[in-house]
C-alpha cells in the first residue's frame, strides 16, 4: 500500500483525534490539512447519511478573513454577485473570479459585520489572490487566515442533535443564515449550511483548544440518533449536483459553464474585477456547461482523471466526478459537455478506466 508521508506541510485539524478513534479508512489532502473520504464504505457512509446524523471533521474549509473600513469593497472585487444587500448574519455561495472570469474559488461568504467578512473557501490558495488584489490596489484592510476550523453536522437529524448540545435556539437559525452559540463559555457561530443536501449546520470553531471538547459532545448527544463520524460523500454530492472546484471546475471555465450563472450579477456588481470578461460571457453565452449524466450498468470506478465524453467519433465533453448510486440504480456522473450536445436525453459515450460505457444526459440532478 502507498502512503503519504506527513510533515508540517500536511496539518492535522483540532478534530483528527475524534476522526482517528472513528475509524477513518481513507484521507484526501484538501488546502494542505486532512480530509476524510471515507469511514466504513463510500456505500455504507451514503446510506447512514441520508438517514441518521453525522458529523464531518471540514477544518480544511479555511477561513480567508478581511476586515477594515474597506472590507465590503475588497469582497466586492472578487465576485460577480452583488453583494449590496447582504446583511450581517448572512451566509452567501459566491463564486470568485480572476480578471478572465474564470474560476478561482466557489466559497460560501460570512458577513460577520459591514468591515468583517469570512471566505470559508474549497480547495485553493485564494487567500494569496486576495492578499494581492488588497495590497495592489491599497486598500485599507487586514487580510490573513484566523484560527478557524469549520465542524459539519449533516443529515436528516443534525437539527435534533444540535438543539441537543446548543440549545433549541439553534432551530430557528434559517437556511443560510448564522447565529452566535455558546459552547463552554465560548461563543461560536453557527449557520445552517454544509456540503450535502440533507440539511444540517456548520459550526465555526475559533481556537483549537475546544476541538476534542466539542467533538466528544456532539458524539455522546448523538448516540441515541445513530450518530457517526463522517465526510462530504461522494454519491451524495453527485446526485445531488454539488459541484468540486478542482474537480468539475477550474480558472479554465466561467462560472456560466459551471451552471452558476444565477449567482452572477454582471449588470450591478460593480466592481468585480473579472465583470467585464463575464459581461461579454453572458451576452454570448457559454459553449460548453455542466451537466448530469447517467451511465447504465455495472459500477464504474471513481474518476482520478476526466474521462472524455464522445459523439459520433470526436470529443464533446468529459465527465469529472462519477458513482454508483445504489437508491437510483445506475451511476451518476459530472460532466462538462459542449451545447451541441447538452440537451436532456441526448446519447453519448464515456471513455470511462473500465471502457467506453454508453451514457445519456439528463434535465436535472437527482436530488
Amino acid at each position: 500500500m502507498i502512503q503519504i508521508s506527513l510533515s508540517r506541510r500536511l496539518r492535522r485539524t483540532p478534530f483528527s483525534e475524534g476522526v482517528e478513534a472513528a475509524g477513518v479508512a481513507a484521507y484526501t489532502v484538501y488546502n494542505h490539512m486532512l480530509l476524510a473520504t471515507v469511514f466504513r464504505s463510500v456505500e455504507e457512509d451514503y446510506r447512514h447519511l441520508k438517514a441518521a446524523v453525522q458529523v464531518w471533521d471540514v477544518a480544511c474549509e479555511r477561513q480567508v478573513e478581511i476586515r477594515g473600513p474597506e472590507a465590503a469593497k475588497l469582497v466586492q472585487m472578487l465576485t460577480p454577485r452583488d453583494l449590496r444587500g447582504m446583511m450581517p448574519g448572512q451566509c452567501y455561495y459566491m463564486p470568485i473570479v480572476d480578471e478572465t472570469g474564470g474560476m478561482l474559488n466557489d466559497p460560501v461568504v460570512v458577513k460577520l459585520a459591514e468591515d468583517r467578512w469570512w471566505i470559508s473557501i474549497a480547495d485553493s490558495d485564494l487567500l494569496y489572490w486576495v492578499k494581492g488584489i488588497a495590497h495592489g490596489y491599497r486598500l485599507d484592510v487586514l487580510v490573513d487566515e484566523p484560527d478557524i476550523s469549520p465542524l459539519a453536522v449533516q443529515g436528516p437529524r443534525a437539527e435534533d442533535l444540535m438543539a441537543a448540545v446548543f440549545g433549541e435556539g439553534v432551530r430557528a437559525v434559517r437556511f443560510f443564515r448564522f447565529g452566535r452559540f455558546a459552547f463552554q463559555g465560548r461563543d461560536m457561530v453557527i449557520a445552517r449550511t454544509g456540503y450535502s443536501k440533507q440539511g444540517g449546520f456548520e459550526i465555526y470553531l475559533e481556537g483549537a483548544d475546544l476541538g476534542m471538547p466539542l467533538w466528544n459532545t456532539l458524539i455522546e448527544a448523538g448516540w441515541a440518533m445513530d450518530v457517526r463520524a463522517g465526510c462530504p460523500n461522494l454519491i451524495e454530492r453527485i446526485e445531488s449536483g454539488l459541484l468540486s472546484y478542482g474537480n468539475d471546475m477550474t480558472d479554465e471555465n466561467t462560472p456560466h459553464e459551471c451552471g452558476l450563472g444565477r449567482f452572477c450579477d454582471t449588470g450591478t456588481a460593480i466592481g468585480c474585477i473579472g465583470r467585464d470578461a463575464l459581461l461579454r460571457v453572458a451576452k454570448e453565452g457559454p459553449v460548453q456547461q455542466i451537466r448530469a449524466i447517467v451511465i447504465p450498468g455495472d459500477p464504474v470506478s471513481p474518476c482520478d482523471r476526466h474521462w472524455p465524453v464522445m459523439a459520433q467519433g470526436r470529443q464533446v465533453g468529459r465527465v469529472s466526478s462519477a458513482a454508483w448510486s445504489p437508491d437510483f440504480g445506475t451511476n451518476v456522473a459530472i460532466g462538462m459537455v459542449r451545447m451541441t450536445h447538452w440537451d436532456p436525453g441526448t446519447e453519448i459515450l464515456v471513455e470511462t478506466a473500465e471502457g467506453p460505457r454508453p451514457g445519456a444526459v439528463q434535465e436535472r440532478f437527482w436530488n
